[in-house]
């Protein structure tokens, strides 16, 4: 028998630890050289294991939801053995191989019993006690399982109560991936569901909190006349498409104008080091992107030397890949600078958190027709307000506003973009 280990790959610096999430094959079932074997969800990624040889999966050492480190070993591969035919179990891989069983929901009961369901109070008593509302007698209207029929039942002795059952809730959307199943209570017409934070959740919690907590935060507006950028896009697009490969955007020009303002005023594109402040000399820009595992920040390095076709190719890469789950720590590690655009989703006004270390960040919202008064008549206008939130404590309100002011500009006259002036 000629064994194969299969380790959880090198993480990166800025990366202690993940949690394993399903594992995609079971002990005795064959497995081909890169087959995706477990995931491992990273606070930044989702990282894919693959199968280090074709054999048969001899053992799981690590199941499901176990948290891991760099090149910790997750489990043995046989490369002579058959399918089938597992290697003998340990504790680790039985309790692997059962914790998907033992932790999925009950199946509902059918029927139309009243007295299967228990008040909400009841509920609560029961779930503490570990008995199901199905053995305990209703006193309640049409059956129903009462506080008092609870708080006797859980009376009795513990021997004499029979395994929680906890039915299924009614179809919701599809939840993000987590590595312990959701908690159901039957609650009658008022359900609830208990679903763990996946790792990247509670790291963009933990951040947002730091940047409340850390940074002197405070928002400048100003409002956008979008027509000229709609009329270049709309002359050059058809052409743009064809030379390039790539449709012409609005955020190529938000990126543009961005770079315009780091440039003039430098203590945007800067970030606190303590006491220190560093007045970084190049420009990375995290474009806010949402995916199916909550919001995640790839950046555009040195943006400055890109081409209005160079960054809309990236960001249509980074779109696609975080759909698919497949942005590297690398994608997402750095920036010195951010954009979030939640006039995709249409909004109109927000005041975006910044994204640390950064000390500014741009939120650009949808583009609508205003009236707005011009030469002392009242016209009609697409009109983006853009907003900025800024730290304080390095970026005095001058700076904020004349950065943002410059972004206008530039987004009302683009051929400033292309002059660089």
């Amino acid at each position: 028998m000629a064994i194969v280990d299969v380790q959880v790959p090198q993480f990166s610096e800025s990366v202690s630890e993940g949690t394993l999430l399903t594992w995609k094959k079971k002990p005795g079932e064959a497995v081909t050289v890169d087959e995706t074997l477990v995931e491992i969800e990273t606070d930044k990624v989702v990282l894919e294991v693959p199968a280090p040889a074709t054999g048969v999966l001899a053992e799981i050492i690590k199941g499901d939801g176990s948290t891991v480190v760099s090149q910790e070993l997750l489990a043995k591969i046989d490369t002579e053995g058959k399918a089938g035919v597992a290697a003998p179990a340990t504790t680790a891989s039985v309790a692997a191989a059962a914790a998907p069983a033992a932790a999925a929901p009950a199946p509902a009961a059918t029927g139309g019993n009243k007295g299967d369901v228990a008040m909400p109070a009841a509920a609560k008593i029961l779930a503490e006690k570990g008995l199901a509302a199905t053995d305990v007698a209703g006193s309640g209207k049409d059956g129903r399982v009462t506080k008092g029929d609870a708080l006797a039942a859980s009376a009795k002795p513990a021997a004499a109560a029979a395994p929680l059952v906890v039915p299924a809730t009614p179809a919701v959307a599809k939840p993000l991936p987590a590595v312990a199943a959701p908690v159901a209570q039957n609650l009658g017409d008022r359900p609830e569901q208990r679903v763990p934070m996946t790792r990247l959740r509670a790291r963009i919690a933990e951040r947002l909190l730091q940047s409340q907590a850390t940074n002197a935060i405070l928002t400048t507006f100003n409002e956008v006349n979008m027509a000229p950028v709609m009329e270049m896009r709309k002359k050059f697009q058809e052409k743009f498409e064809k030379e390039h490969g790539v449709k012409l955007g609005f955020m190529s020009f938000f990126v543009k104008a961005a770079v315009a303002a780091l440039k003039k005023y430098p203590v945007l594109n800067a970030s606190v080091d303590g006491n220190d402040i560093v007045y970084h000399g190049y420009f990375d820009i995290g474009i806010a992107v949402g995916s199916p595992r909550g919001l995640v920040v790839p950046v555009l390095r040195n943006v400055d030397q890109m081409s209005f076709a160079d960054i809309e190719k990236k960001i249509a890469e980074f779109g696609q890949k975080a759909k698919d789950g497949k942005l590297s720590i690398e994608e997402l590690s750095g920036g010195t600078f951010s954009i979030s655009n939640g006039g995709v989703f249409g909004s109109m006004l927000s005041t975006p958190i910044i994204n640390p270390p950064q000390s500014a960040i741009l939120g650009v919202h949808a583009t609508k027709d205003r009236a707005v008064v011009e030469n002392g008549q009242i016209v009609i206008r697409p009109i983006n307000y853009l907003a900025m939130s800024y730290d304080h404590r390095i970026i005095d309100g001058r700076e904020a506003v004349l950065g943002l002011v410059t972004m206008k500009e530039a987004l009302e006259d683009p051929a400033r973009l292309l002059f660089d002036i």
